[in-house]
């Protein structure tokens, strides 16, 4: 697939307070990852608007993170998330680099668009901001495509090995997208039980026991996910993409590798090319331990490229 990468600048500026898991070396681990995937990425990006903000977040949610955002120092949204004085920027150029990645591969610019940005958004619900996230950058990018450019139904895959609960909470209210996770099961947030499918069935969790390994979450991919999506026909495909599963991550107890990323990465991108025109939008969530992140953004950027 022809590939762009869009990592705003403004997202090395987002700093929680030291010892916090979600720091600027984790992009940078990522940005080394991208160039030597041989991909040059977008930097500049406009803030996303109060408008595409809205087609997800509460008004007031909005007006909380804009009216926290400190001038110096940190402060704190709840004890995980904080912001300093570059954090507003980072998020709202996040979710601008993903509305922009959306904007692109309708125009036919590029067939996927992976979005290297922080902080991660994907636990950010309708009026919460949380789990180190303030908006949900993923659901924002699939609001838009729904919304502005007409797309009938969407598709969002979390392959973070925490539930994306905050894009569940948006999906569960949008019949024309469908929301699939796979995560370690009862890890924070300690929501994606596999009987939440969403008052029009929409909703698809499958939860995965500590120490599982990626043969068990392949086929927990291919049996409850797969299936799913193809019945869907999606004519957008959006991937949140965590790479926490990896057994060397510490904040989580699956036990995948890099190679289990590359593999999601093809099977997504088979469905986007049968259902979608080609149309995927991937947006970087977790990944803690910064070795393993690089090896995993690598491959799994590797395998679209090449899908």
């Amino acid at each position: 697939m022809k590939t762009l990468v869009h990592s705003p600048a403004a997202s090395l500026d987002h700093h929680p307070p030291q010892g916090h898991p979600e720091h600027a070396g984790r992009l940078q681990a990522v940005l080394r990852a991208i160039e030597q995937a041989g991909l040059t990425p977008r930097t500049h990006f406009k803030p996303a608007s109060r408008a595409a903000l809205e087609r997800v977040h509460a008004p007031e949610l909005i007006d909380r993170i804009v009216a926290t955002a400190p001038e110096a120092g940190e402060t704190a949204l709840d004890a995980d998330t904080w912001m300093s004085p570059g954090s507003l920027k980072a998020a709202l150029e996040a979710a601008g680099a993903a509305l922009d990645g959306v904007d692109a591969v309708m125009a036919g610019e590029a067939e996927a668009v992976f979005v290297a940005a922080r902080p991660p958004g994907h636990h950010a619900e309708p009026d919460r901001a949380m789990g180190f996230c303030l908006f949900n950058t993923v659901a924002i990018a699939a609001a838009h495509a729904l919304d502005v450019h007409g797309v009938s139904r969407v598709a969002v895959v979390d392959v973070d090995v925490h539930h994306g609960n905050g894009t569940q909470a948006w999906a569960q209210n949008q019949p024309a997208c469908l929301f699939a996770s796979i995560h370690q099961g009862w890890i924070y947030p300690g929501t994606g039980a596999a009987h939440e499918t969403g008052r029009h069935g929409n909703i698809i969790n499958a939860p995965m026991a500590a120490g599982a390994s990626g043969p068990a979450w392949r086929q927990a991919v291919e049996t409850a996910i797969l299936p799913r999506l193809e019945a869907f026909a999606p004519e957008f495909v959006f991937i949140s993409a965590g790479f926490d599963a990896h057994r060397d991550d510490p904040l989580a107890g699956l036990d995948l590798d890099q190679d289990d990323f590359a593999w999601a990465a093809s099977a997504l991108a088979r469905v986007a090319r049968s259902h979608a025109d080609s149309r995927l939008v991937c947006v970087l969530e977790g990944g803690y331990d910064c070795p393993a992140l690089e090896r995993s953004a690598g491959a799994f950027l590797r395998a679209l490229q090449a899908a």
